[in-house]
């Protein structure tokens, strides 16, 4: 059984969301929201950093999984952006995690089966594919799909490397 953390960082709100895998069937473990506090940025990073240690601690994930940075039109914000991503990357690898980077497009399209799909068809596909009672909040969904994308991309990879096997033997 695989357990996964998906995060989708943030520098205000960092979201969360750990499932487990077995074969084809995903199980909800927990979701959530770190919220930062700090005014000074260091300290913000700090927050990010700590709070993905302690879901660590409280989940034991065997694998994480980040959204990748994409660019708009604000650059200082995907710069924040980027390093609230490198915060709680480190975290994860020192707890030796491995960590698989997933862009926004290829998460929705894996998740939803569209590229561009919305929050709210991201959120309903999330409740669908882990058959939850309620709707997650938006930061914690977004990190629910990432650790789906990545036991989807995963499995995926796996069923390859396999057949590579096979065609070779």
């Amino acid at each position: 059984m695989i357990r996964i953390l998906g995060i989708d960082p943030g520098s205000r709100i960092t979201g969360y969301g750990v499932i487990e895998v077995q074969g084809q069937h995903f199980r909800y473990v927990d979701s959530g929201c770190i919220r930062i506090k700090a005014e000074l940025f260091p300290e913000k990073l700090k927050q990010i950093y700590q709070g993905i240690e302690q879901v660590i601690d409280l989940t034991q994930p065997t694998a994480a999984a980040i959204e990748q940075v994409f660019v708009k039109n604000n650059i200082a914000g995907a710069l924040k952006l980027g390093q609230a991503r490198g915060a709680a990357i480190c975290a994860c690898v020192m707890r030796s995690l491995p960590v698989g980077e997933y862009s926004p497009n290829q998460i929705k399209k894996t998740v939803v089966g569209r590229g561009h799909a919305t929050k709210e068809q991201v959120q309903y596909m999330v409740v669908t594919h882990l058959g939850l009672s309620s709707v997650p909040q938006a930061d914690a969904a977004d990190a629910l799909a990432i650790a789906i994308c990545h036991a989807q991309t995963s499995a995926t990879l796996m069923r390859f490397a396999q057949n590579q096997v096979a065609r070779i033997g």
